[in-house]
């Protein structure tokens, strides 16, 4: 697998924040997890390096949380329309 390249880190908006707002709590209800994630997108918005992020949880797969503003969900469906699209 290629290497994927993370110095965007630093930059996030979500550097120094609690890690709480990305990730689903075990349990946590649908009404709760949609807040959550709403809250978390809302910190994305601002950030100058959304794009790399989303783009690094889409080239990892990563499969949980809230990645550049795109939940798993979001990044499920993306890779495949990616896929479809060839």
């Amino acid at each position: 697998m290629a290497s994927v390249r993370t110095e965007w880190h630093v930059d996030a908006a979500c550097r120094g924040e609690s890690s709480d707002v990305f990730f689903s709590p075990s349990g946590e209800g649908r009404s709760a997890r949609r807040q959550r994630e709403d809250q978390a997108k809302v910190l994305c918005e601002r950030c100058p390096v959304i794009a790399q992020c989303q783009q690094f949880a889409l080239a990892t797969n990563e499969p949980f949380g809230v990645w550049g503003g795109m939940t798993a969900r979001e990044r499920a469906l993306r890779r495949a329309a990616l896929t479809r699209a060839g």
